[in-house]
């Protein structure tokens, strides 16, 4: 990825790009999407750097919301980083 992810102050969510098809399409998460998905128990959680933590998941909820017909941007929201159940 060229374009780096960065958190938009104003909006409050952490701001990124995945490529699909050669093509760099924007995203969004919120920083309450991912405190509540990943970092629920801390009081000093960043942002920018649980979504670097978490880069394949929230990569693999866009592509999982641009296959059931979302169109670029991408907001992620809570129900897209449930945790999947195992195939078993």
């Amino acid at each position: 990825m060229s374009t780096p992810a960065f958190f938009h102050f104003d909006s409050g969510c952490v701001r990124f790009w995945v490529e699909v098809d050669g093509i760099e399409l924007g995203a969004s998460v919120s920083r309450e999407a991912l405190h509540h998905r990943y970092q629920a128990h801390a009081v000093d959680d960043e942002p920018l750097a649980t979504y670097h933590r978490h880069i394949p998941e929230l990569q693999a909820a866009v592509h999982r919301r641009l296959a059931l017909g979302s169109r670029p941007p991408v907001l992620l929201r809570e129900a897209d980083l449930r945790e999947l159940p195992s195939a078993a």
